[in-house]
């Protein structure tokens, strides 16, 4: 109980940070929303109404002022209005997050079952050549930008092989190609550390034990290595949620989804700081409560960390 209540002190400082880094650092951008948006000329503002609808918006106040409404209204549940269009911030992410967290969770679960197939044949692969193709494929598979990778499987699948429709896509359909374009970045960290945890796990003396009493490879990979290697794979998954959201962001725009990545993207655009410091929060919680839930079970997998714990 100890442990939870550290890890989860942790992690509100860590939410505390990032809210106060993100307002400072949006604040000192240069120019605002408000100007972005009725700055233009064509609209023939003066510059006493822009004035007044500065001061609609609260952005003629001083910026401790600002980050002290800013932080109490977060914490009563109060995200704020988007400068662009109006709508309430909350309702504009409600929209938005189901269908990326679809992609995420698909992108994250074809990414774990692509790393633990290279990580398995790289390593107990029949055939010097088929492991030393396989254990090319994570440098490979990291160098490739996002983008790249979503132009390519649309060029591939849909134009030359016509496997995925890009036009007139069923709901099914139109997850393909974007899940695989944002799983193969992230299978290629998570497979190299899988290869380097089990070739580490089988030089350990309880293996050679096992063998010694007749188990063979197979059998000692399924029922023994895999289960300590894993701890690697799983902190290095938590570390790779930052992955799935700056994928998001790219992946969405190639596929042209709706999701939080195009909507972060016409925040940027927009210079829409409530949106943006919405979503950074986002991130942020999603990032810490899925690394919390990481550490917690650590202790499920390993029972030398229960036996420390109990100590």
């Amino acid at each position: 109980m100890t442990y939870v209540a550290r890890r989860a002190g942790q992690a509100v400082v860590v939410l505390v940070l990032a809210y106060a880094l993100t307002f400072v650092l949006l604040a000192a951008l240069p120019g605002d929303a408000v100007l972005a948006r009725y700055g233009s000329p064509e609209l023939g503002l003066s510059p006493e109404q822009l004035a007044d609808i500065r001061a609609a918006y609260g952005a003629d106040r001083p910026l401790p002022v600002r980050f002290a409404e800013s932080a109490w209204a977060f914490l009563g549940g109060d995200l704020g209005y988007s400068v662009q269009s109006g709508a309430a911030v909350a309702t504009l992410l409600a929209a938005a997050l189901p269908s990326t967290l679809v992609l995420a969770a698909l992108g994250l679960a074809l990414a774990l079952l692509l790393a633990v197939t290279i990580a398995v044949l790289a390593t107990h692969g029949r055939g010097r050549w088929l492991r030393r193709l396989f254990q090319s494929l994570p440098p490979l598979f990291v160098s490739l930008p996002v983008f790249w990778i979503g132009i390519l499987l649309i060029q591939v699948l849909s134009f030359r092989l016509g496997l995925v429709p890009v036009i007139g896509a069923g709901p099914v359909q139109a997850l393909i190609l974007p899940v695989a374009t944002i799983a193969v970045p992230i299978a290629a960290p998570l497979a190299q550390v899988l290869m380097r945890s089990i070739d580490d796990v089988e030089q350990m003396p309880f293996v050679s034990v096992v063998r010694a009493r007749g188990a063979s490879p197979s059998w000692l990979l399924r029922h023994d290595v895999s289960r300590n290697a894993v701890l690697p794979a799983l902190t290095m998954a938590g570390l790779l949620f930052g992955e799935l959201v700056g994928g998001a962001v790219v992946t969405e725009s190639v596929f042209g989804r709706a999701g939080i990545g195009q909507l972060t993207a016409q925040a940027v655009a927009n210079r829409d700081t409530p949106v943006l410091l919405a979503v950074v929060v986002l991130s942020t919680v999603a990032y810490v409560v899925i690394n919390l839930l990481v550490d917690l079970l650590y202790p499920v997998l390993d029972a030398r960390l229960r036996r420390g714990g109990a100590r």
